[in-house]
């Protein structure tokens, strides 16, 4: 667990300044995917699918 969480965090850190520079190539599509790979599999990903799951449901259908 503990090295699944110094994962999430050094990869959020390099997405954020990845994300910050501008810089959208391969290596920040890679970085990206494993920051939600990692971030799935922590105690975060229950809140985040619920928020997903709430967010989706209140926008109205046609």
């Amino acid at each position: 667990m503990a090295i699944t969480v110094s994962l999430v965090a050094l990869f959020g850190l390099v997405l954020f300044f990845l994300l910050r520079s501008h810089s959208l190539s391969y290596g920040a599509a890679f970085v990206a995917i494993g920051f939600g790979f990692f971030l799935a599999s922590t105690g975060a990903a229950a809140p985040i699918n619920q928020l997903a799951t709430a967010v989706i449901n209140a926008i109205p259908s046609p």
